[in-house]
């Protein structure tokens, strides 16, 4: 689970003209198609149903999907690449709020942490969103499940799917100012490397 990094004063002395593909077609895909899939669900809440249950589907195919590319896909989709112990991710952000953390070619240790809570975070919003159609609509999956139930489970469901989104929403824009903050620290691209699946190769 080795990842090459280096002091960011060294990296901002390299120069950054070799590319190296890192994130996979099928990691880039799942990023923006659930940046779509949960952006879509948000902002539509209620008021199309129809729209926002299908994109609830949607994001929860693709957290299925990127479960099992987690542990059989590419060298950086790879959760061994980048899950690490509570004790790394808090040194990495001591590092990286005193400007000395080193750069991964692959998730840092925090971005990874990141990507499993988003992770969480979205497939509870999802279950808890089909637990609501189900009880309150008597449709979906779990329909014949929450059918049996009294009413009240349904408004408890709903609460949890409620708190669950907007958490969600926290954590993306955690994420996107940690994004912002590492381009800038390591003098990188990084939403463009996740669109192009490239990046410099040199750390």
């Amino acid at each position: 689970m080795a990842a090459s990094a280096t002091h960011p004063s060294r990296a901002a002395e390299l120069e950054p003209t070799t590319r190296i593909r890192v994130w996979d077609p099928l990691v880039r895909v799942f990023h923006w198609a659930l940046v779509g899939g949960f952006a879509t669900a948000f902002i539509v809440e209620d008021d199309l149903l129809g729209v926002h249950v299908w994109a609830g589907y949607l994001v929860l195919s693709l957290i299925a999907v990127r479960l099992v590319w987690g542990v059989i896909g590419t060298r950086h989709a790879r959760f061994s690449d980048f899950v690490r112990k509570p004790s790394d991710v808090l040194a990495y952000v001591r590092d990286a709020l005193r400007l000395r953390a080193p750069r991964y070619l692959g998730h840092n240790p925090a971005g990874g942490a990141m990507v499993i809570a988003l992770m969480i975070a979205v497939a509870l919003t999802g279950l808890s969103g089909l637990a609501v159609y189900g009880a309150e609509e008597l449709s979906g999956p779990l329909a014949p499940l929450m059918s049996g139930l009294p009413g009240s489970w349904g408004h408890f469901f709903e609460e949890v799917h409620e708190v669950m989104a907007n958490l969600t929403l926290v954590l993306i824009l955690a994420h996107v100012a940690g994004v912002i903050f590492s381009s800038l620290s390591h003098r990188e691209n990084l939403i463009g490397g996740m669109i192009t699946g490239l990046k410099r190769k040199n750390i």
